[in-house]
């Protein structure tokens, strides 16, 4: 077998060992909205010790230490040394515990938001380099822990289904078109429901062991907005090998622009012993000249090319507000301001007189067709009190003038109209 195969065989061998048995790894990611179990690993002395009591507990800053039960939860289902998810979510975040008499195991569990344009994570790839000619092998065998329940199972090729496929697994020399994301997507039944399990690789094609394919990083199209006058900067950023190029096509039919101008590469060596290099095309004194033309960078290696373009395009000139209409807006802004303020004051304090004039004008108030003889009577403490006193003369003399003469009430005051048996409507205490 090639070493350029191993590692794919050795991780998928790690990833079916480790389903089968139990769950090692202390930190955990899942996705949600994916089934997802934790498993116990029983030792061999465990095995020979009488059953025990097993519990399962869950830890976050939130709950402190909660117990799990099946009833806990409509997606949680224990089987004494595994617990399941259908499916996790992302408040499943925390801290799980296994209890089994004094032995106590934990996991740290993060649940991470499953990608609404792509149908994998991107924390949950095995990335995997084949080199070209040499044996490229996805498998998508039954999964193991799973496999009574899986339905049917689909291979994807950056997210795309795999049609010739009839087996979802597939074996071949490597090319460097089978380059991208291979994802097996299991479907499951649980409870009436179908659920997803999804397996993803990123599979990295290279000539030989120290090269790659070269490429250029970000949009392959790119509109930068400028203003004439102004200088701007254009950075072109890829990731080569050693001995690739990467360069500014920007010469015009007519000769090349002499405000255009190609910066010195630069270059720095990876953690994995690849190159990423740099390299800013400046443009002084942007003119019309310089509009609406593709300026292009590319990286070449033997074989293979990436190009990128930017466009430049002219801002929408901003149109500043001169000083005095700056001025005058505040000033109708406070004055409006101020009116609102006073306005509210007035009604506040005239709001008895505003409400008896609103009844008034929109002849609404039921009380004068209520065939009643009085619609209130005025009582008020006289005993102390002269009869020129001010609550004598606001019971005698202001009520009847702005309720009877104005609003069109008819009045009970004692002194003048209190007759044994007459019915009263509204009262007035003062």
């Amino acid at each position: 077998m090639h070493c350029g195969q191993l590692p794919l065989t050795l991780l998928v061998l790690m990833f079916i060992s480790t389903s089968e048995t139990c769950t090692l790894r202390p930190h955990i990611t899942a996705v949600e909205g994916e089934p997802f179990y934790l498993k116990y690993c029983l030792s061999s002395s465990e095995h020979e010790n009488e059953p025990t009591t097993i519990k399962w507990y869950k830890s976050n800053e939130s709950h402190g230490l909660v117990e799990l039960r099946s009833s806990s939860s409509p997606r949680i289902t224990l089987h004494d040394y595994v617990l399941e998810f259908w499916p996790v979510e992302l408040d499943d975040s925390g801290s799980y515990f296994f209890q089994m008499g004094n032995d106590t195991h934990e996991w740290r569990l993060n649940v991470i938001r499953r990608s609404k344009h792509s149908c994998f994570a991107e924390k949950q790839v095995i990335s995997i380099t084949v080199e070209v000619k040499r044996a490229l092998q996805i498998s998508c065998d039954e999964h193991s822990y799973y496999k009574k329940l899986v339905n049917r199972t689909l291979l994807y090729k950056n997210c795309e289904k795999i049609e010739k496929n009839k087996n979802p697994s597939f074996r071949k020399n490597a090319e460097l078109n089978d380059q991208g994301y291979y994802t097996c997507m299991f479907f499951l039944y649980h409870n009436g429901k179908l659920f997803n399990v999804t397996n993803t690789f990123n599979i990295t094609i290279v000539r030989d062991h120290s090269n790659i394919i070269p490429v250029l990083l970000g949009p392959k199209l790119n509109h930068i907005g400028v203003e004439f006058g102004k200088d701007v900067q254009l950075n072109c950023s890829a990731l080569l090998n050693e001995k690739d190029l990467i360069y500014w096509n920007v010469q015009k039919e007519n000769g090349e622009n002499p405000n255009v101008h190609e910066e010195k590469e630069i270059r720095i060596k990876t953690s994995e012993g690849k190159w990423h290099a740099s390299k800013v095309l400046r443009i002084e004194n942007i003119n019309e000249i310089n509009l609406n033309f593709l300026y292009n960078c590319t990286v070449a290696s033997e074989g293979d090319i990436d190009t990128k373009s930017f466009i430049l395009l002219k801002k929408a000139e901003l149109v500043d507000i001169p000083g005095h209409v700056f001025t005058r807006g505040i000033i109708i802004t406070i004055l409006i301001s101020g009116a609102v303020m006073c306005l509210v004051i007035v009604v506040v304090i005239y709001r008895v007189d505003l409400a008896l004039f609103y009844r008034h004008f929109m002849g609404r108030d039921e009380t004068l067709t209520d065939g009643k003889t009085y619609d209130a009577f005025v009582s008020y403490l006289k005993e102390c009190q002269p009869e020129n006193g001010e609550e004598h003369t606001f019971a005698v003399e202001i009520l009847p003038r702005v309720l009877e003469k104005h609003f069109g009430y008819k009045l009970c005051i004692y002194e003048r109209d209190v007759v044994p048996g007459t019915g009263s409507g509204k009262i007035f205490f003062i």
